[in-house]
């Protein structure tokens, strides 16, 4: 009870918070939520959330460069590069400039990165049943989703290209 409940013997009301209505709030919570929600599925595997993207994409396309990685994922090497060699040093990863192009280095599975792909699956089951939405309503709310991260991205392009400050 706070001391102005004591002293008045009325509780507080609030006005309501306009945080709930916002898109970006509730984009941003929710990704905390599914962060949440993944670590102890991933706890088995022994991956953070961010090792587990990697790794999808690359069970779905092996043998991508650095940058073709970053482009699926939308992380820049900065960021990707530190997650890539502790996925290395785990054995899951072989990092190896491409012999076409020396600047390129190519990623690929190893046998045991291949082989982890197999348990991936009670990663993706234990996440769809703790969504509880059918699988048409995740396909729906993704579609829409995508959709409002490329008009961003286009839009973060526009204001980039045309020299306007995005911060005051």
């Amino acid at each position: 009870m706070s001391k102005r409940q004591e002293f008045t013997g009325k509780k507080q009301e609030r006005a309501p918070s306009r945080l709930g209505s916002m898109l970006c709030f509730t984009v941003y919570s929710t990704a905390h939520a599914f962060n949440r929600a993944y670590k102890p599925l991933l706890d088995a595997l022994g991956l953070t959330y961010p090792q587990y993207l990697a790794m999808f994409a690359l069970w779905e396309h092996d043998d991508l460069t650095v940058k073709e990685l970053g482009e699926l994922l939308h992380l820049d090497s900065g960021t990707l590069t530190p997650l890539l060699k502790r996925l290395e040093a785990m054995g899951l990863v072989r990092r190896a400039r491409d012999t076409a192009d020396e600047r390129s280095v190519r990623i690929n599975l190893t046998p045991a990165g291949i082989e982890m792909k197999g348990k991936e699956r009670t990663v993706h089951e234990g996440l769809m049943g703790a969504c509880g939405q059918s699988a048409e309503e995740l396909k729906a709310i993704t579609a829409q989703l995508v959709r409002v991260r490329e008009r961003l991205d286009a839009a973060a392009s526009l204001y980039a290209s045309s020299g306007k400050k995005t911060r005051t």
